[in-house]
């Protein structure tokens, strides 16, 4: 079976940096160069620490890895100010988005912690079956049938017209997984990096629901075994501008 973490004990200056930041204490220290055991969950610490280069990750995308950036290289301040300032959009632009911008958020989530190090998460663009899956959903919604009481008495006050859940917008990404933790953290990854492109973002819960309900939607989104859809993320060129930041009730946190 090809190992996770390989060491090149010619490279190894015997630091011991990677075996003290190991997570699961797989890496040791013997006659001044560091060795590997069973229990490596392939985290990438040893990689990221290594000063001399000499681990290798053998299976892993090595190759899109660079220097770091750590995150006190963005203004704390302006950095809060622009979470303040982040909106739910649900008005989009008729523009599609690049492929390149595309590939920047799917790589933000790709990098967004998950526990273990399971890295089970995973994102479904819906593209060209968008259409059909939003008639499927819409026409659920209108029936009613099947959704929970709450739900149905809010819907009584809103126009589910043909783009209810997906507002007209070029792109719907579903984010999936096994742990909704994980899937939701990659969902903020993604955001972020989503609006820093400048684009908007809206988290289509009613989809959810109607994932959860109709077998027909599940089946068409032929996630991974096992995956249940935790978030849809509805992304385009916002076709509003917010010009303040709305208030909010006063902080709730604690010292015990």
């Amino acid at each position: 079976m090809e190992k996770t973490v390989v060491i090149d004990l010619e490279k190894c200056v015997g630091c011991g940096k990677c075996a003290r930041d190991c997570v699961s204490s797989a890496i040791y220290v013997e006659d001044g160069k560091a060795r590997i055991r069973e229990g490596c969950i392939g985290c990438g610490h040893c990689f990221a620490i290594c000063p001399a280069g000499a681990v290798d990750m053998p299976g892993y995308d090595t190759a899109s890895c660079g220097e770091v950036v750590p995150m006190t290289a963005i203004d704390s301040d302006t950095l809060l100010q622009a979470m303040k300032s982040r909106r739910t959009v649900r008005h989009f632009k008729d523009i599609p988005v690049e492929q390149e911008k595309i590939d920047k958020i799917l790589e933000a989530g790709r990098y967004a912690p998950t526990g273990a190090n399971s890295q089970n998460v995973a994102c479904t663009i819906l593209g060209s079956k968008q259409a059909s899956i939003e008639r499927d959903c819409v026409r659920l919604f209108k029936t009613g049938v099947g959704i929970g009481s709450k739900l149905v008495s809010f819907l009584r006050n809103v126009d589910i017209n043909d783009t209810f859940f997906f507002k007209g917008a070029p792109l719907v990404i579903v984010v999936s997984g096994h742990d909704a933790v994980n899937a939701t953290l990659a969902s903020a990854y993604m955001e972020i990096e989503a609006n820093s492109l400048g684009l908007g973002v809206l988290y289509s819960g009613f989809f959810c629901s109607a994932a959860g309900i109709l077998p027909k939607v599940r089946s068409a989104l032929k996630l991974p075994k096992g995956h249940k859809p935790v978030t849809c993320m509805i992304i385009g060129y916002p076709d509003v501008e917010y010009l303040r930041i709305p208030p909010r009730k006063e902080r709730k946190a604690r010292i015990l």
